[in-house]
């Protein structure tokens, strides 16, 4: 350990997952690979921990994710082990295939591929030797994905060693075939599953035509969550193919053939969801074909069809469908409806009755949604100026801070006393459009009254 004891700082930090403390700890000159009592480094702590955000900061900070152990291990080896997808990305670092030897490459690749051939459950058997059933509970492993953590004869492991081995094979160049990579993002039927979107990250950054062309071969595959797969990679794609506009044109135009063809609710839901990322002349005519569909999921899907057509204007055909989507029975296709007509004039009254409505439903995400979309219409009627006054005394904090910048956005003399009502804002609101409100509309007021005093002079 150091000296000054940043080091045992350090470790405290992370032992106690405060990311925040770690980096401040490494930016005062804390060693990134300091150890603990036992002579574990930091990093290994962390990844033994599941801490991912953790296991970033330190790898940012400098520390050594292929430091040999006493055990014959490296911290990245751990990762690989545990199973986290989340802790194996964090730790990889950069440059892997030219970093590490081939044959420590290959090592990691069969590590990864035993616990997957074998499972998280007969993987722990094998190495523990201990009897009786396994414990296994799902688990967040990063912000949006999920994975089952297993426990077994003292031991725990993730079982996303499917996403971490595709992983190390992309990170190595190796070009798994990519019928086989989908067939591991399948097993698990949920594209919030680590593995199935860990896999469908690798396929969209294998930017080959012959990676394209035997991805979306699957889209004929008679199992649907093959086809839904598809979906999800072609609107991964969008994301990323803004300076490749073949590709694109491309995509959009299968995207709009497909949604015409697919007899699956829940696949076509998917080809709408992801057919909306892109631009296409028959964009509208696709959301009008599917604007009555009986399920709500298809539905959810078609608003944002008609944000815009190819010419920069809503057809008619495709207003009428978006009033009757503002009044559907479904309350997640009245909010999506609203959020895209807000903006409409001949929309505004309807889209305002609606929100209005949904501002009182019981459920509290529905209310901060409608609220949203609300504060941020361009509706300045006194109904809708009144609505936002009497969210003020929401016990709702995000409910009194949207009516609090929508009062702002229409310059209401009221603003500051809203503010004081919203009350004090914790960590994570420094960046917020809605708490910096406050002082642009101080300032508006200001250069208001400065403007009117220079005329009288």
């Amino acid at each position: 350990m150091d000296g000054n004891g940043l080091g045992v700082r350090l470790i405290a930090a992370v032992r106690a997952g405060d990311v925040e403390a770690v980096r401040a700890l490494l930016g005062d000159g804390a060693d990134p690979d300091a150890v603990d009592g036992s002579g574990l480094p930091a990093l290994c702590v962390a990844v033994a921990a599941y801490d991912a955000p953790v296991a970033e900061a330190l790898v940012e900070g400098g520390a050594d994710p292929d430091r040999a152990l006493a055990d014959a291990t490296t911290p990245l080896w751990r990762a690989v082990d545990g199973g986290s997808h989340a802790v194996f990305a964090a730790v990889l670092g950069t440059e892997p295939r030219l970093r590490l030897p081939e044959s420590e490459r290959a090592r990691l690749i069969a590590l990864a591929a035993d616990w997957y051939g074998t499972g998280a459950v007969e993987g722990l058997r094998r190495r523990t030797g201990a009897a009786g059933p396994a414990t296994t509970v799902r688990v967040a492993d990063d912000t949006y994905d999920w994975v089952d953590q297993v426990s077994f004869g003292g031991r725990v492991v993730r079982a996303g060693h499917g996403g971490v081995l595709s992983t190390l094979e992309w990170a190595f160049r190796i070009l798994t075939p990519v019928d086989e990579l989908v067939a591991r993002a399948v097993r698990h039927s949920d594209e919030e599953h680590a593995d199935w979107s860990s896999i469908c990250w690798v396929l969209v950054s294998r930017r080959s035509d012959e990676t394209w062309s035997a991805v979306v071969a699957h889209r004929h595959h008679p199992d649907p969550v093959h086809r839904r797969f598809v979906a999800d990679y072609l609107r991964s794609r969008s994301f990323v193919d803004c300076d490749r506009p073949h590709y694109g044109k491309k995509e959009a135009e299968l995207l709009v053939a497909w949604s015409a063809e697919e007899t699956d609710t829940v696949v076509l839901a998917k080809v709408l969801g992801a057919l909306t990322e892109y631009e296409h002349p028959d964009l509208e005519a696709a959301g009008l074909r599917h604007a009555d569909h009986p399920d709500p999921r298809v539905r959810r899907e078609v608003p944002d069809a008609f944000l815009t057509n190819e010419g920069g204007r809503r057809s008619p055909a495709a207003r009428e469908a978006l009033l009757a989507l503002t009044r559907d029975p479904d309350v997640e296709v009245r909010l999506r409806a609203c959020s895209v007509g807000a903006y409409d004039e001949v929309l505004r009254s309807d889209v305002t009755r609606a929100l209005l409505l949904m501002i009182e439903n019981p459920d509290a995400d529905v209310r901060r949604r409608a609220a949203e979309t609300l504060a941020a219409s361009a509706d300045r009627s006194p109904a809708v100026t009144d609505a936002l006054l009497a969210m003020l005394d929401e016990d709702d904090q995000i409910l009194r801070l949207e009516a609090a910048w929508g009062l702002a956005r229409r310059d209401d003399p009221r603003t500051e006393e809203a503010y004081e009502r919203v009350g004090p804002l914790g960590p994570g609101f420094e960046e917020d459009h809605r708490a910096g409100a406050l002082l642009h509309w101080k300032w508006r007021r200001r250069d208001a009254e400065a403007a009117a005093s220079a005329t009288l002079l």
